[in-house]
């Protein structure tokens, strides 16, 4: 019964935010997606990975080991659904990359800050970084061809290096400005919940039966290579257990943004987000509940 409650006091501000978004804009409220989005990406969420990286209670040898598991265990499941795809008659480019990564933003790293406080979600960070670098350029490249050099351009990889940098190096920054990033980053996470409720609302699902059982398939494999990466690498239980979560988490409402722009099959991606997250309801506690 504690560990229920306890588990309940992680995931419901979670679910709470997640779903005013939802209803917002069920209401007929507007909600600037790109805007919000652009503020997001381009402001509150680099400076919460650099606040958390630099200011980080964490070992950075501890940071290194789950950053090596981060980047072995998405190469392994971009290779694992890239067969998974093929062999089922489905179009790898499309859908590889979308099963890969997981929602280790909006979903993520609440769970890891409610779950482990600062330490972990420090560490869960370092996973969403590797992600999202990865993402959008391996990723980027496998699903359209466009060249990866356009990550330079995105505030999150200076963020995430000069984040890692300050940590290995003992720096800080002058107070006004710790405490002004500091500002920043407190709005990512309730900025990310509300445009995941948001995000849920808006979409339109495609092939929900087949999305369904790909969920699943997916989210064995996740916690597979979760697992096996984290008890290989993982240099204590908090970092496995960060590991394995954020393996865990539904596949990520910018798998749909980027199959949308990029000419894929969008609402096919759609359902797969759609199938997961609701998946991710019934998986998500169970798996915090054996996690903490």
């Amino acid at each position: 019964m504690t560990a229920f409650f306890t588990v309940l006091q992680i995931v419901a501000p979670v679910a709470t935010l997640a779903a005013v978004g939802f209803f917002w804009v069920k209401s007929g409220r507007d909600w600037p997606v790109a805007f919000v989005g652009r503020l997001a990406m381009g402001v509150a969420i680099p400076a919460l990975v650099f606040t958390a990286l630099s200011g980080a209670a964490v070992a950075p040898q501890a940071m290194a080991s789950v950053a090596l598991a981060a980047t072995l265990g998405y190469l392994a499941l971009i290779a694992a659904f890239w067969a998974l795809a093929r062999g089922l008659g489905l179009d790898a480019r499309a859908l590889a990359v979308p099963l890969a990564f997981g929602n280790t933003g909006n979903l993520g790293l609440p769970l890891a800050l409610f779950a482990f406080g600062e330490s972990g979600l420090a560490l869960a960070v370092v996973v969403f970084s590797v992600g999202i670098t990865l993402q959008f350029s391996l990723g980027l490249w496998l699903m359209s061809g466009a060249a990866p050099s356009r990550l330079l351009r995105e505030p999150m990889l200076w963020a995430t290096l000069s984040g890692a940098v300050f940590l290995w190096q003992g720096w800080r920054l002058p107070g006004w400005i710790e405490t002004t990033l500091d500002l920043a980053g407190q709005m990512a996470i309730p900025l990310m919940l509300l445009t995941l409720g948001v995000a849920l609302a808006g979409l339109r699902p495609a092939r929900l039966p087949l999305a369904a059982g790909l969920s699943l398939i997916r989210l064995g494999l996740c916690l597979g290579v979760g697992l096996a990466i984290g008890w290989a690498l993982a240099p204590d239980r908090l970092a496995l257990a960060v590991i394995v979560l954020q393996f865990a988490t539904p596949v990520p409402v910018t798998a749909y943004l980027m199959a949308s722009r990029l000419g894929g099959d969008g609402e096919a991606v759609a359902g797969l987000v759609l199938a997961s997250t609701l998946l991710a309801v019934l998986t998500l506690p169970l798996a915090l509940a054996l996690l903490i």
